[in-house]
């Protein structure tokens, strides 16, 4: 149940009264730094069927009959039927020869129940569409959605015909519209003629995708990252960049072009777990390169693609003979110039010629490139260092990432960090999965790194509860308070990404995630909800907030559980002041505005709390507004404000300049 708090503002109840105010100052005469626009963005890793089966708007699995250990994984089949594989896809060859089969009161069928089912949504459209021929005459496929558990006369929920009449490989389509609403539905195909017909590429997208695109993405899940107002987008990994080997390495040039002749890959997440395994967890890179691009593009985010170093996956590849040697990095390397010209290059480039064929001839404008993941040890910085010499000699202008590794701290983070520098890299991704333990000491992380090195790129981490490794509020607001840090030193930190992004009710291996669905509805977690509070009141420049010793608030001893920073928005003519009290009990404070004219009074505009009474709980399918921000006018004018911030509480001051 939700809690308003905003009443606290002028809480005047005699404990309250007698509690020790802690106090605050904000100086306003100058700023200490501008906010980069990528400060805060999202990071897409495939993990938790969060492209095919989520974001990914394709209903069916296993379209094309790549799967290798079965290339009818997906399909329940009857009657006559072939699995061939000289098919008109030269990167998908396979593909179905449906047969007579033999008897009138026989039939060849083929049923798909797409990932954890097929979601459906009352009067809602969705294109079915077949690359198809027919070796002689004409031949005719019935195509149904259908509800298999049906206790009604028939399991089809409606149905449409195709008449397949050219011995050429055509694609066909049509329109189904739903009659019902039904999140575990399954696409079913008969051969509905005497004469065989093969079938190849079965898709079924929702006609209302994300702007309306035909090999489009998922309507709501897509809406939950542009409503984040993020200045970055990070794809497509992640571990997928590196692969459990190089073989199946996410290859970027086989995640572009025609989506029919995209060459499937197998997930790196199919088997890394065995209590939460996966088989046919596959990626059809129908989301691929040019999807990320443009979704980028439409949210508002500056894109940075992360591409393999040569390194498949240090935490499953004990022996250096699983990685690329060095001396054999052309191709990888390649690859990296390569990307730049896809994003970037003009329509008469090859790769910039491919962009404009898939229907976007303006660059992208791409500014960053990561190279690598989260590599250590000296076999990272060694295979580095050719990209960024060759990126710099033919890019100057791309910035580019490195790793300091998988840790926030330890050896390979202290060996990595210097590696950066000497390399001459611009950002170096740091990445800390962490208790709440270490979330409350890093208040200060950022205040004292070196000024004049690399800039730091957060680009994953997440509270993950001892204990308790899922999305709830207690950890959301250790969260809050860390970013106070991410904030208050906007001159060493440029960008930072919550990890991971996307997660499947029934399809999970990952948590805590910042964004959860099943196939017809979707929640944003209170982890969701911090980052969207400070990605919309993030500002354009950093002030000085300290406490009346000078020092800033971390929630260091003697702070009582407060974390603050306070940042200027200069096209609002707004401050904002971010206070998260992790304490147990209503935290006084008074908060001085200085540096500001004698007669200049600011004036209170808006107060924005986020609280839950029950730290375990967060949002669900059946409550996605369970835990939200709630917001009060702020009744404040003058040089100093004073009230109360409840336990366990993020608050959210904006006052007009």
């Amino acid at each position: 149940m939700k809690r308003i708090l905003l009443s606290l503002l002028a809480l005047s109840a005699a404990g309250v009264i007698s509690a020790q105010v802690n106090e605050m100052k904000v100086d306003l005469g100058r700023t200490v730094a501008g906010i980069q626009p990528t400060m805060y963005g999202i990071f897409i890793e495939d993990i938790n069927f969060a492209a095919d089966g989520g974001l990914y708007a394709e209903l069916v699995k296993n379209r094309s009959f790549e799967f290798p250990n079965n290339r009818l994984q997906g399909w329940n089949v009857g009657g006559r039927l072939e699995v061939m594989d000289d098919g008109p896809f030269d990167r998908n060859p396979h593909y179905v020869r449906l047969m007579y089969p033999g008897h009138p009161h026989k039939h060849t069928a083929m049923v798909n129940d797409g990932f954890f089912g097929i979601g459906l949504k009352k009067d809602g459209q969705y294109r079915f569409s077949v690359w198809a021929r027919v070796p002689e005459g004409n031949a005719s496929l019935g195509v149904e959605l259908i509800n298999k558990a049906s206790m009604a006369e028939s399991q089809v929920y409606t149905s449409a015909r195709i008449t397949v009449d050219s011995g050429e490989w055509k694609q066909y389509e049509v329109i189904l519209t739903s009659p019902v609403t039904d999140p575990k539905a399954s696409l079913r195909i008969f051969l509905d003629s005497a004469s065989a017909v093969d079938v190849e590429h079965i898709s079924l997208f929702p006609v209302d995708t994300w702007m309306g695109h035909r090999n489009g993405l998922r309507k709501d899940l897509a809406q939950a990252l542009y409503d984040l107002q993020p200045g970055l987008f990070r794809f497509p990994g992640g571990c997928i960049v590196e692969g459990t080997d190089l073989q199946t390495r996410y290859s970027w040039k086989n995640s572009v072009g025609p989506v029919e002749n995209r060459p499937l890959n197998e997930n790196r997440w199919q088997h890394t777990f065995r209590h939460r395994y996966y088989p046919d967890y596959f990626q059809s890179y129908g989301l691929g390169f040019y999807e990320y691009f443009l979704l980028s593009e439409e949210i508002g985010a500056e894109p940075l693609p992360v591409i393999s170093c040569g390194l498949a996956c240090q935490f499953q590849n004990e022996t250096m003979d699983a990685h690329q040697p060095v001396a054999d990095l052309d191709c990888y390397i390649q690859d990296a110039l390569d990307l730049i010209e896809f994003a970037n290059g003009d329509v008469s480039t090859r790769w910039g010629g491919l962009r404009a064929e898939m229907g976007h001839p303006a660059p992208f404008n791409l500014k960053y490139i990561g190279i690598g993941n989260e590599q250590w040890g000296p076999e990272y910085p060694e295979r580095l260092e050719p990209f960024v010499s060759a990126i710099r000699k033919a890019y100057p202008e791309i910035l580019i990432v490195g790793s300091s590794g998988p840790c926030s701290e330890g050896d390979q983070f202290d060996f990595l960090w210097p590696e950066m520098k000497r390399i001459g890299v611009d950002l170096v991704d740091e990445h800390f999965y962490r208790p709440e333990s270490w979330f409350l000491s890093q208040g200060a992380r950022y205040d004292n790194y070196d000024r004049k090195g690399p800039k730091v790129f957060a680009g994953e981490y997440a509270c993950h509860g001892e204990g308790k490794k899922w999305n709830h509020f207690g950890a959301s607001l250790l969260e809050a308070a860390f970013m106070t840090t991410i904030e208050r030193n906007a001159d060493v930190v440029w960008m930072a990404t919550y990890a991971p992004l996307f997660a499947h009710i029934e399809g999970w291996q990952w948590r805590p995630d910042l964004i959860w669905f099943d196939n017809l509805r979707s929640f944003r977690s209170c982890s969701w909800y911090v980052q969207k509070l400070y990605s919309r009141y993030k500002g354009t420049d950093v002030l000085k907030l300290t406490d009346k010793e000078g020092k800033n608030i971390t929630g260091a001893e003697g702070q009582n559980g407060l974390f603050a920073s306070s940042v200027y928005d200069s096209a609002n003519d707004c401050i904002y002041v971010k206070v998260i009290n992790v304490s147990d009990e209503a935290r006084p404070i008074k908060i001085s505005f200085e540096g500001l004219g004698r007669r200049h009074l600011l004036k209170g505009v808006e107060a924005v709390s986020y609280h839950s009474d029950d730290l375990d709980a967060d949002n669900t399918l059946d409550q996605p507004e369970r835990i939200v921000p709630e917001s009060a006018p702020l009744d404040f004018e003058g040089k100093v404000l004073e009230t109360t911030v409840a336990p366990k509480t993020f608050m959210v001051y904006v006052i007009q300049k």
